[in-house]
């Protein structure tokens, strides 16, 4: 956009592989970009980013970002969009949305609804009064509800967090999985009880990974859309569970369908991405969780040619909003070393041979998420921060014993 005015700065608040892709997006048009963040995100270390403001440890990223940007006043971030990359960042420009909004430029949104959709309780039922289908979902508030649904449960059944922020950091996974025991269904919500951690009861609906399928858009207040994108996913790591590690462009018009249905049957504003599974017993598409936020599938979505973040930028600075109408169908975001735990936990279930994975990998071409030939530090951080991590759980013998089990 030859005529883009980029004098309005952005600030990126937490994220990772999310925010790094929009550093270099942003940062490629000719405008300024901030980022702040705890130490792992590595878009601090893009050479598209002006100046980055890195969260002291172990001082809350909220704590900081309130001293930062409302207490201190930073001058040169003074007027500057802000874009949230992580949960943790936006609960924060929830809880501070009025004070934000007089100093700096923030993205439309419904308050209740953004916050609404961080309870995955919340989600589902919001999208079941939306005529959305769900799995089967039941809310508990102790062990001993658990036994009273008995006769409900439908095996297997996810134990999941209402909010995901602080669950992994409790249990370093994003939720508990039980095939055919009440007694463990019982005794892991008894576990999140303990560590303060509420939960839902979840039916998991079977069938690999593959069948997962997500919607991007971003709605103004009029109820237009700025974009809309769909993606799919290969693999996730962990298995079933885990975040994505191998996602595919492609255009999904029955997902894209779902997901306007969804945005629009609730009346939602600003960014929202919606993810389904396809349930291979009734043929639906079933609601698994909404955000209000970019995601880790950015890099892929900027890769492809559908510059989104550029569009959110033209939109909340008055300028004519760029067309995205056409993007790549053969493209793919590859996390390496993800992929291979991937791999190697599917090969042992005896669902993926090398030569499959080998193939999968190569059958199209591949983006990463952090490394660029033109921008390699954030890429070198990252490397240099898995090997590091993968030190310390070889050395972990009770996180060695947990990753065994998964």
């Amino acid at each position: 956009m030859s005529n883009l005015d980029t004098s309005r700065p952005v600030l990126l608040l937490g994220g990772g592989a999310s925010t790094l892709a929009a550093v270099r997006s942003l940062g490629s048009a000719g405008i300024t970009v901030y980022v702040s963040g705890h130490s792992g995100c590595r878009a601090m270390h893009s050479r598209h980013c002006a100046k980055a403001f890195p969260v002291p440890e172990p001082r809350p990223a909220e704590d900081f970002w309130r001293d930062l940007l409302l207490e201190r006043a930073v001058p040169e971030l003074q007027g500057a969009i802000i874009l949230v990359g992580c949960d943790e960042s936006l609960t924060f420009v929830e809880n501070y949305e009025d004070e934000l909004r007089q100093r700096y430029v923030v993205e439309e949104f419904v308050t209740d609804l953004r916050h609404a959709m961080l309870d995955k309780y919340e989600t589902l039922v919001r999208a079941r009064e939306a005529g959305i289908p769900t799995p089967a979902f039941w809310e508990i508030h102790s062990a001993e509800d658990v036994y009273k649904l008995r006769d409900e449960l439908r095996f297997p059944v996810m134990v999941k967090p209402l909010s995901s922020v602080g669950f992994m950091e409790k249990f370093g996974r994003k939720l508990f999985i039980i095939n055919d025991s009440i007694d463990e269904v019982a005794e892991k919500v008894a576990l999140c009880n303990e560590h303060g951690q509420d939960v839902l009861l979840v039916e998991m609906i079977p069938g690999p990974d593959s069948l997962l399928s997500s919607y991007y858009t971003y709605r103004t207040p009029s109820g237009r859309s700025l974009y809309d994108y769909t993606k799919s996913i290969i693999r996730r790591w962990p298995v079933n569970r885990g975040g994505a590690c191998f996602h595919q462009s492609e255009w999904l018009p029955e997902t894209a369908a779902m997901g306007w249905k969804l945005f629009d049957s609730i009346g939602w504003q600003g960014i929202g991405n919606v993810e389904f599974k396809r349930d291979l017993r009734d043929g639906q598409l079933k609601i698994i969780e909404v955000n209000g936020r970019l995601t880790a599938g950015h890099p892929l979505i900027i890769k492809g040619g559908a510059p989104i973040d550029l569009a959110i930028y033209c939109h909340l600075t008055g300028q004519e909003v760029p067309r995205i109408e056409n993007y790549s169908q053969a493209l793919r975001l590859w996390d390496p070393a993800r992929d291979f735990m991937a791999f190697r936990q599917l090969h042992q279930r005896g669902e993926l041979t090398f030569a499959g994975w080998v193939r999968s990998i190569f059958s199209q071409s591949v983006v990463l998420p952090f490394f660029s030939f033109d921008d390699p530090k954030p890429g070198i951080s990252e490397a240099l921060g898995v090997f590091g991590r993968a030190l310390g759980k070889i050395f972990d013998p009770v996180r060695r014993a947990q990753l065994n089990a998964d």
